[in-house]
């Protein structure tokens, strides 16, 4: 007996030859970002060579080495240090009223002294620079390369890669550390004038004993070298993104954007590693004999 022909609104319609099936794109749909990031960390890495190699001329640009850390001197310091001062008083409000609950005021002084070197003061200090530093650095050079400024280095036998990458990095790395010094320092002086002076449960020499004692120059260097981490690598990724920037004025705008969200994720990764690495099996913690 002849089989009955299925009606051809029925059929099912054949894949056409090199059309994805419907698992094909929904394991794009999720490979493809990994991808891409995966693509974006190569070029970043190949930037990185780049920028070292030629960071071994710069000594020849010393004077613009020198200017472009009196621009992040003037333009960026007296941010960092008033809001590192912003967040010491914050710190100090928690550490006298969560302790006051426990009755233990006298050592808010720990809390002071492992929050700000360890957490708050690296932390502050790596969303100024994503906001103030990674953004400018992105919007300045970005500008440069859609107006054609980086080509026409090129062509005048100027390399872009020293002259305008690398002596800021080294600027970076000549001016933020004291920067981040002082700012701590603000932030301590932020904290005795809340805990010690505005609510006043606890003497200046109950505080300070405490505070002192539960830090020492170790971790004092280990935050800055925290704090250079970020530095270098929010800068790093702004240049990253400005010497890439296409697609003029609006191209420019998605490139501070997406510099602004890489930079504020690698603040915490980089955070949480580095406070691991020099905290996590020593953390200095004079307690009981």
């Amino acid at each position: 007996m002849e089989a009955a022909r299925i009606p051809s609104r029925d059929r099912v319609p054949a894949l056409t030859q090199g059309e994805p099936s419907v698992a094909g794109r929904a394991a794009e749909g999720w490979l493809g970002p990994v991808r891409r990031t995966v693509d974006g960390a190569g070029e970043f890495a190949v930037f990185v060579l780049a920028v070292l190699q030629g960071s071994r001329g710069t000594w020849r640009s010393s004077a613009e080495v020198l200017r472009q850390a009196g621009i992040y001197i003037t333009g960026s310091a007296l941010v960092i240090w008033g809001m590192q001062f912003v967040i010491g008083s914050t710190v100090g409000t928690e550490a006298a009223y969560i302790l006051r609950g426990y009755g233990a005021q006298s050592y808010s002084g720990v809390f002071t002294a492992w929050a700000t070197i360890r957490v708050t003061a690296p932390l502050m200090f790596g969303y100024i620079l994503a906001a103030k530093v990674g953004c400018g650095l992105v919007a300045e050079i970005g500008s440069m390369r859609i107006n054609d400024e980086i080509d026409g280095m090129k062509t005048m036998g100027v390399d872009p890669m020293r002259y305008l990458i690398a002596t800021r990095v080294v600027a970076a790395l000549l001016a933020f550390p004291f920067i981040y010094a002082i700012g701590i320092g603000f932030q301590f002086l932020a904290e005795y004038l809340t805990i010690v002076v505005q609510i006043g449960e606890i003497s200046s020499g109950a505080w300070s004993s405490v505070h002192w004692q539960y830090q020492n120059p170790r971790d004092l260097i280990c935050s800055i070298v925290i704090a250079m981490v970020f530095a270098l690598t929010i800068v790093l990724v702004g240049l990253f993104y400005g010497y890439r920037a296409t697609g003029g004025p609006a191209g420019v705008g998605a490139a501070t954007a997406r510099s602004m969200v890489v930079n504020l994720v690698l603040v915490h990764v980089l955070g949480a590693l580095f406070a691991m690495l020099f905290w996590g099996f020593t953390p200095n913690a004079p307690v009981g004999g």
